[in-house]
């Protein structure tokens, strides 16, 4: 995994490839947690104030935690379909992409295909997640 500085922008040396290189292992290494159903996992890849932001208003990332430690919630799949759009704004990124999944929620399982974005702050030399937006993908008319 790349090294960059704490604030990237602050670092006339530092390579734009190698900070969205991070960011996408950083993505990918979450994903992988996600899919293990760990709680502890994915929290080291989230912020305290993690929230998730959905059609039905913004849900702090602790009941997602809480209830993935719960076995309530569990993933089995989480895919990334097609390329990952991550701008770079000093210790702030944005990573943008389409996204599949499956879900079970007490038993039930789901589907979804969603657009997601990630707002990552990068603190103590690390790259967390503050916000996580998803929406539903439209299917091609």
């Amino acid at each position: 995994m790349a090294t960059v500085s704490p604030d990237p922008s602050a670092d006339s040396s530092f390579s734009t490839e190698a900070v969205e290189a991070e960011l996408l292992a950083v993505a990918r290494n979450w994903a992988e947690a996600i899919v293990a159903n760990d709680a502890d996992r994915i929290a080291a890849f989230v912020t305290q104030d993690w929230v998730l932001v959905a059609d039905a208003g913004v849900s702090p990332g602790q009941e997602f935690l809480a209830l993935i430690a719960s076995g309530e919630l569990t993933h089995s799949s989480m895919d990334v379909v097609g390329p990952t759009r991550v701008r770079v704004l000093g210790a702030t990124a944005i990573l943008t992409a389409r996204g599949a999944n499956t879900a079970h929620y007490r038993g039930q399982q789901f589907e979804a295909d969603e657009w997601t974005t990630d707002v990552f702050v990068r603190r103590n030399g690390r790259w967390a997640c503050e916000l996580t937006h998803y929406t539903a993908a439209r299917p091609p008319s």
